[in-house]
C-alpha cells in the first residue's frame, strides 16, 4: 500500500511545482506590464505543465483505486494505461530539458526577487527532475502494475502528437507577450524562425516522436516482463504452500505392482 502514498506525494509535488511556476509568471507579467491572460495561456500550453497536470491526475487515480482495493490484484487497465501515457512524455521531458534546455538564467530571471527566483528554481527542478525520476522508479518498482498490450503504443504516442500539432499551429498566431517576436513557440528547437527554419523544426519533431515510440515500447516491455515475473512468483508460492497429496492404500498397491 505504500506505493499509494508515494503516488499521492508525487502528485502533490507536481502540482506544487505548477503552482510555483504560476506565481512566477504572474509576478513577471505584473512587473513587465504585459497581458496576463496571454502569459497564463502560454504557461498552461507548455508541454511540461499539461503533462504534469495529467500525471497528477493519473497518479491520484491509481493511488485512490489501490487504497480502496487493498490486496495483490493488478491495477485496472484504464489506470495502467493512464500512468503509462504520462510516463513516456515525462521521462522524455526530463531528458530533453536537462540535455537541450538547461543553461544559465535568462535576463528576465535575473531581475526576479530572491523569493521569486527561488520559486522559479523549485518549479524547474520539481517538474524536470523530481517528477521524471519518480515515474521511472514507479515504472520499475511499483507494485500491482499491469502489463499493457503492444497496441497501446499508439495511445502512448497520441497525446504528444496532438500537443505538437496544437503548438505548431498556435505558434504563428500567438505573439510573444514580452514583445520579442510576433510569434511564440514554447521551446526554441520548435521555432521555425530559427537558423534551421522549418526543416530544423520538423527534423526535431520527428526525432522526438521516434524517441517517444522507443520509450513507449520500453515502458510496455518492462510492464509485460514485470507482470510475467510476478505471475511466475505467485505460481511458485502457490505450489510451495499447496497441501501434500495423500496417497490411499489402493494407490500404494498400484505403485507397488
Amino acid at each position: 500500500m505504500h506505493w499509494s502514498w508515494l503516488r499521492l506525494a508525487a502528485a502533490a509535488v507536481g502540482l506544487s511545482g505548477i503552482g510555483a511556476g504560476f506565481v512566477v509568471n504572474v509576478d513577471r507579467a505584473a512587473r513587465e506590464g504585459v497581458d496576463l491572460g496571454l502569459v497564463l495561456t502560454n504557461y498552461f500550453s507548455l508541454f511540461t505543465i499539461i503533462t504534469t497536470t495529467l500525471t497528477a491526475i493519473a497518479l491520484t487515480a491509481g493511488a485512490a483505486w489501490s487504497l480502496r482495493h487493498p490486496g495483490t490484484s493488478r491495477e485496472p487497465f484504464p489506470i495502467a494505461l493512464g500512468i503509462a501515457v504520462v510516463t513516456g512524455p515525462m521521462i522524455l521531458l526530463g531528458i530533453v530539458f536537462n540535455v537541450l534546455l538547461r543553461g544559465p538564467a535568462s535576463g528576465l530571471a535575473l531581475t526576479d526577487s530572491p523569493g521569486i527566483a527561488l520559486l522559479d528554481s523549485y518549479a524547474t527542478e520539481t517538474l524536470h527532475v523530481v517528477l521524471p525520476l519518480y515515474l521511472l522508479v514507479d515504472l520499475l518498482f511499483a507494485t500491482r502494475r499491469r502489463g499493457l498490450r503492444w497496441w497501446t503504443l499508439s495511445v502512448l504516442v497520441a497525446y504528444p502528437l496532438v500537443w505538437i500539432v496544437y503548438t505548431m499551429l498556435r505558434g504563428e498566431l500567438t505573439p510573444d507577450p514580452y514583445g520579442a517576436t510576433a510569434w511564440w513557440y514554447p521551446y526554441p528547437f520548435l521555432d521555425p524562425h530559427g537558423d534551421g527554419g522549418w526543416g530544423s523544426a520538423i527534423t526535431m519533431i520527428v526525432v522526438l516522436l521516434v524517441a517517444l515510440v522507443g520509450i513507449g515500447a520500453l515502458i510496455i516491455a518492462i510492464g509485460r516482463f514485470r507482470e510475467r515475473r510476478a505471475a511466475a512468483r505467485a505460481d511458485a508460492a502457490a505450489a510451495v504452500s499447496a497441501p501434500p497429496v495423500e496417497v490411499t492404500s489402493a494407490e500404494n498397491d498400484l505403485v507397488d505392482k
